[in-house]
């Protein structure tokens, strides 16, 4: 295991420059998610800043930038869908991630997906699995706001390798077991 040196230090009060922060980041591995919202907000948006919070009571996390739609999305409609991106999805993932695809409805036109049950939020069919999440927290960070959902409804596909993202490429994550 290395040691971090006494050169690396951090200085109080010091604040740290995006492009160098986005560079470690893509050293951490995550799984890759579509957010969604139903409704008069309809959206869908490709996020890798998801985690679980709790069990009991269920909640999870996810992280949005202020000037991504999907922030007044989720703000207007107090709930969100998660899409557990499967390996083979990563054309939907990079759809969803792509800013100049269509915006409303017609972002979902040839998209296979169910609105979910309990939110109505597009949840994508051949995902790994579901969640339906109530807005029960909205935390301003900097340019971003960590959304907390509590979990209202989740369900697993039939897939069995998840989507992740590292060192700024998608990547294959075998499932236990192959």
């Amino acid at each position: 295991m290395n040691s971090v040196s006494a050169d690396v230090a951090v200085p109080r009060g010091y604040t740290a420059n995006p492009a160098p922060l986005r560079e470690v980041m893509s050293l951490f591995a995550t799984g890759v998610t579509v957010l969604s919202v139903g409704g008069e907000h309809i959206h869908g948006m490709t996020a890798n800043a998801f985690t679980s919070v709790s069990l009991d009571p269920p909640s999870v996390l996810c992280c949005v930038a202020h000037s991504a739609v999907m922030y007044e999305a989720i703000t207007s409609a107090g709930h969100f869908g998660v899409s557990i991106m499967e390996a083979g999805q990563e054309g939907l993932a990079r759809f969803f991630a792509d800013k100049k695809r269509p915006l409303g409805p017609g972002q979902f036109t040839g998209v296979d997906w169910v609105p979910g049950p309990r939110t109505g939020a597009p949840l994508l069919n051949g995902s790994l699995a579901w969640l339906e999440c109530e807005l029960s927290a909205a935390h301003e960070i900097g340019d971003h706001t960590v959304f907390i959902g509590d979990v209202v409804g989740s369900s697993r596909g039939t897939g069995e390798d998840g989507l992740l993202f590292f060192g700024g490429a998608f990547h294959r994550a075998y499932s236990p077991g192959r």
